[in-house]
């Protein structure tokens, strides 16, 4: 995930802002760093979603997807 995708991101649940908790980074050609792992946190509510292989999972913790 690119750090700057961090500005068009908000929380699913409440739309509050997400804060970015990165634990693992790499840098590109372009000097931008992109985050590996790690956690988008909202300030609002609290939530967690997770940064898998550079993949934020924005799906709300504890609820199933619609089908």
């Amino acid at each position: 995930m690119k750090t700057e995708t961090i500005e068009i991101l908000c929380c699913p649940v409440c739309r509050g802002d997400l804060e970015l908790i990165a634990t693992e980074t790499a840098e590109t050609e372009e000097a931008i760093t992109d985050v590996v792992t790690g956690i988008l946190r909202c300030g609002a509510c609290g939530i967690d979603y997770p940064i898998v292989e550079g993949i934020p999972n924005l799906l709300v913790p504890g609820k199933k997807p619609e089908q």
